[in-house]
């Protein structure tokens, strides 16, 4: 059960990003020769008109091939896509980055329908009289007698709008950026009380037996009220999930994670495998939110990873036509290619090397 659970989430973030592309594509009347799901050989295929739909293997990847895309002798047909204009081909290669966002809040929607959302707002600070009512152990000396966030004038039910100058709607944000940054130094907050008044205060975490903290606790998840709230928590969970890929992103490139840190597709199957076990035992529900936690979590990555201006990917792709609309003049095939190619080739060496890391440490660590 889990294992098709898996492939089913892989499945439908690859789905629904070449059907960016195909839609788009349609819309400008561009010929779609092959709509593939997976690589490898083929376990499955029918034709539509032009378009040749195919089922591959490996469940790990896609694509949706258009006319001139693998030959030049098509390139003045009024259907491929090299005769259209600057601005239809853009389209066309940034909709399949676009619809994971927009799959990644649509499913969005669906959790936070029935699990809510963690706005950032404080639900307690704790101090010397309300330490003890939170169950930590050894309370009274957990702070030392230091209670950050009510020396910084922090009060329940005030709501956090920026750390460090950067907009916070989650607290889960929050706790990030202590877990990530929390080395003890100062940290600058905006925030907002419940009249509507906005103040500046610096919060002096303190060190705990759990590292550094800073004396405040979630007012937890909440239900929206209406569907406009829906639609706002839903466009902050994705908004949540494209900023932790970007920052997961910062970390991997100034080496502040280890390589065993990192997953590829076997982790990240082996921690659906964890999870689902887990959520089963609770509900089918659970399990059924679970599974498009982890749609919403991988669309948005994908998302973003494919927007990187890395030759191979749409972001590569969407940099050479830049190119073209600030010069007015193409890219030459030949050259486009092998830069493509280039980048194809370690781009596939990097999953290679991310794979084996997952092999050892699923397997062996």
């Amino acid at each position: 059960m889990n294992i098709i659970l898996i492939i089913l989430v892989f499945g439908v973030i690859i789905f629904f990003h070449e059907l960016g592309h195909f839609i788009v594509a349609k819309i400008n009347h561009i010929t779609v020769k092959e709509f593939s799901m997976g690589f490898g050989p083929k376990l499955f295929q029918f034709h539509k008109k032009e378009t040749q739909y195919t089922l591959r293997l490996i469940p790990l990847g896609g694509y949706c091939m258009m006319l001139s895309e693998d030959d030049e002798e098509n390139e003045n047909d009024e259907n491929s896509f090299e005769k259209k204009s600057i601005w239809a081909r853009m389209a066309v290669v940034l909709a399949g980055p676009a619809m994971n966002f927009v799959i990644a809040f649509l499913f969005s929607m669906v959790i936070i329908h029935f699990c809510g959302s963690d706005p950032a707002i404080i639900g307690a600070v704790y101090n010397k009289d309300n330490i003890e009512k939170y169950q930590i152990e050894n309370a009274g000396e957990y702070f030392n007698g230091v209670y950050p966030a009510e020396e910084a004038g922090i009060s329940d039910g005030d709501r956090v709008l920026k750390i460090e100058g950067s907009t916070v709607k989650n607290f889960r944000e929050l706790q990030i950026y202590l877990q990530i940054y929390g080395d003890g130094s100062p940290i600058d907050l905006t925030l907002e009380k419940e009249d509507g008044t906005v103040y500046d205060t610096t919060v002096h975490p303190a060190k705990t037996p759990d590292g550094y903290k800073i004396g405040i606790m979630s007012v937890g998840y909440q239900l929206p009220k209406n569907f406009g709230e829906l639609c706002k928590y839903s466009a902050y969970e994705t908004r949540y999930w494209v900023k932790a890929t970007f920052l997961s992103l910062k970390l991997i490139v100034t080496r502040q994670v280890s390589s065993d840190e990192v997953s590829g597709p076997v982790g990240v199957a082996k921690n659906m495998n964890d999870t689902f076990n887990e959520a089963a035992k609770s509900s089918v529900l659970d399990l059924f939110l679970n599974w498009m936690n982890y749609i919403v979590l991988l669309s948005a990555n994908l998302g973003v990873m494919n927007l990187l201006p890395i030759p191979g990917l749409d972001g590569g792709r969407f940099i050479f036509l830049l190119i073209e609309a600030v010069t007015r003049k193409k890219v030459p095939k030949d050259k486009e290619n092998i830069v493509t190619l280039i980048g194809f080739v370690l781009v596939m060496l990097l999953m290679v090397v991310i794979l084996f890391n997952d092999i050892k440490n699923v397997f062996f660590h």
